[in-house]
């Protein structure tokens, strides 16, 4: 496929997807998020994409999440956020414990058939409490060989891609059997409802009004400054930690800036990050190439699956233990599992806005946590095992 007419796909896509949405109540149900998922997952599967395309699938994914985040703060309810800090930290902490118990017993049971176990342990836990840039950093702390990183973060990518299917689908209602739902608390500002609500007219096209539009584009302006003070942040610090510092940077200023009435009122911010997130969702989904299952390493392939799945499942049980309710456990097993920049992406097929930032905070303290965690781990295994 020419990169000109992939990029085009990329950005307008979207707009047939929320036209169809809009159109079309079965379309609607299923949510624009996971069509523009699936989308992707067609097209990254299709035999259109080559190498030669990652460059322009990096560039996408690097500026459509923090040109976002800011424009899905806009309009957030901080106070409403705070309340639930205490249901979002214990749902962090049962996190965590879950994916320990898997890494450790998934260790003991494939370990002896498994190149470089102990440091894929480290590897697992640094990536499933952070992400893509503590599993970098791991593999250079550990001195991981190239083999042995390559297919642990290429398993990694297929299997999160089953993940995010399954939370962005069915997720919400498998959960809901035994979990309490999300207590929405009530709300006093003007609620910015998803463009995929079925209308006389589609949503979308009120961007063109000039009493939304002017307004628009200086919340607009205002999220690309604030990309530019986070990335250029996040230039100043070691590489090993540039993502967390972007990510924490561009989600202080937006919380800040949404302290701004004329930035906190104005009209279809949300649904311009949510445009946003569906070019980032066809973009990441895209990337996932089922071809590259290696059944040679069927032991490191069960291994990750152990800890992907695993872990969400003891976190479900230790959720119904302590009354934690649905969004939030997936939300936190989304930000630790998969990084903060898929959150808005879950939290927008939850069709709950207030668990955003909740799951952006849980995100970072795992980006600060998930180096120490992993490299602890790892040793800890390497000494009582070998």
């Amino acid at each position: 496929m020419d990169s000109a007419l992939l990029i085009i796909f990329y950005v307008l896509a979207p707009v047939v997807i929320l036209y169809a949405t809009w159109r079309s109540s079965i379309a609607s149900k299923i949510g624009s998020v996971l069509i523009a998922y699936i989308a992707g997952l067609i097209l990254g599967n299709s035999g259109l994409l080559n190498d030669g395309h990652k460059e322009i699938q990096d560039i996408l994914t690097t500026i459509t999440i923090p040109l976002a985040l800011p424009l899905l703060l806009f309009s957030m309810n901080i106070k409403r956020w705070a309340s639930g800090l205490k249901n979002t930290f214990l749902s962090l902490m049962l996190g965590i414990a879950s994916l320990i118990i898997p890494v450790i017993g998934g260790f003991y049971l494939f370990g002896d058939r498994i190149a470089e176990s102990w440091k894929v342990a480290g590897l697992l836990t640094g990536l499933y409490t952070g992400g893509t840039p503590n599993l970098a950093a791991i593999k250079l702390a550990l001195h991981v060989s190239d083999e042995t990183y390559i297919l642990t973060h290429t398993y990694d990518m297929i299997l999160s891609a089953f993940f995010l299917l399954f939370v962005l689908s069915i997720g919400q209602r498998v959960l809901l059997l035994w979990l309490r739902p999300y207590r929405k608390t009530a709300s006093t500002d003007s609620e910015q409802q998803p463009l995929t609500a079925l209308e006389p007219k589609p949503r979308f096209l009120s961007f063109l009004n000039k009493k939304t539009l002017l307004p628009l584009l200086a919340a607009i302006g205002a999220s690309i400054l604030i990309f530019g003070m986070g990335g250029g942040l996040s230039m100043i610090v070691p590489e090993s930690t540039s993502m967390a510092v972007a990510i924490l940077s561009i989600t202080t200023l937006g919380i800040a800036a949404s302290l701004i009435p004329a930035l906190n009122k104005a009209d279809r911010t949300f649904d311009a990050g949510m445009y946003l997130i569906l070019i980032f969702s066809l973009v990441v989904a895209s990337m996932a190439d089922f071809s590259k299952f290696d059944v040679n390493n069927l032991h490191l392939l069960i291994y990750i699956t152990i800890c992907v799945f695993g872990s969400f499942i003891i976190h479900i049980i230790l959720a119904k233990i302590f009354k934690v309710d649905a969004d939030n456990v997936i939300i936190v097993s989304t930000a630790l599992a998969c990084s903060p920049p898929f959150v808005p992406v879950v939290a927008a097929s939850l069709k709950n806005k207030e668990i955003i930032l909740s799951g952006l905070t849980v995100g970072i303290i795992g980006y600060a946590i998930g180096n120490y965690l992993g490299i602890f781990i790892a040793f800890i295994l390497r000494v009582l095992h070998f």
